[in-house]
């Protein structure tokens, strides 16, 4: 009886995910895939098998990463030190190749082998591919001199979204791939340009014009005042919550990246804790959620 009782129980909560199996089928989800949720064992084997499952039941998950744990590792080990500046890594041509052979070249890889293994087809992408993104020069203002203009700082192949040439990604989802992207864009001139993943994902979001924007982090989504979890939030909301400081650190550039996301003509942007297992699941498939939806 006791097996029958858990199967019952298995079966409701498979008819729970329902309405919204219904709801997003042939959606595309665009996740940002970073933290944490990269390095433990367990939650690189449970996000891999979520996205199989996503496809499988109709939708088309597409997946950007970052590194930047690895890049500062392998640059460590060949002596090579790494700098930034508010927050942004300095990248000159040497720190480049480095950068676009970790991101390109194994954590891209890896994700994708580990996906394929659980009966997914993934495929890894590049920014350079299929110019999928265009990018120029990012610079850094600096601001703290408040009686004198601001010095422009120059850090080097760091780049910002020019445009995203979305087809690519359109071709694989509707041919049962999931596009896993690595975050460098190509110059005008062929450079390649290292940048924020938050960001890129943001971008393609918008040009996939997106259902959802999904980005892992490390904490459980955006807290108020009281450092109490903000299950939902309106766009004047978060512009209220960065005003009064609320929305300060490593979560302003996050919230900032779904406020645009959306006002690009994604549906809805969500920042969720990425070291819980199954957060994607659990975010996009339960009534409540475990992070913070945002809306226009």
């Amino acid at each position: 009886m006791e097996h029958i009782q858990m199967s019952m129980e298995r079966a409701d909560i498979l008819l729970e995910a329902l309405p919204y199996i219904r709801r997003f089928y042939n959606k595309t989800i665009v996740i940002k895939y970073g933290g944490h949720a990269m390095v433990d064992e367990d939650l690189k084997d449970k996000f891999a098998r979520d996205l199989v499952m996503m496809k499988y039941i109709g939708m088309n998950p597409v997946v950007v990463h970052g590194g930047g744990p690895q890049i500062g590792s392998l640059l460590k080990k060949l002596g090579k030190e790494s700098k930034f500046i508010q927050g942004m890594r300095v990248t000159d041509a040497e720190t480049m190749n480095i950068v676009e052979m970790v991101l390109v070249g194994m954590v891209n890889k890896e994700i994708v082998g580990l996906i394929n293994r659980h009966g997914g087809n993934a495929v890894g992408l590049s920014g350079k591919d299929g110019n999928l993104v265009e990018a120029e020069k990012y610079f850094l203002n600096d601001d703290k001199a408040k009686t004198a203009p601001s010095e422009i700082i120059d850090i080097g192949l760091v780049g910002k979204v020019k445009a995203v040439n979305a087809q690519l990604i359109v071709s694989l989802t509707h041919n049962s791939f999931i596009p896993i992207i690595a975050p460098t864009g190509i110059g005008e001139n062929g450079e390649t340009y290292n940048i924020n993943a938050d960001i890129v994902a943001g971008e393609i979001a918008a040009a996939l014009g997106a259902e959802k924007l999904l980005l892992l982090t490390d904490v459980p989504g955006v807290l108020d005042e009281n450092k109490q979890l903000i299950h939902t939030m309106t766009n004047q909301d978060a512009l209220n919550l960065i005003d009064d400081g609320t929305v300060e650190g490593g979560m302003f550039p996050k919230v900032k990246c779904c406020l645009k996301a959306l006002r690009g003509g994604v549906k809805k942007a969500h920042i969720i804790d990425g070291r819980l297992k199954h957060a994607i699941l659990l975010e996009i498939f339960t009534d409540k959620g475990i992070g913070t939806e945002i809306v226009l």
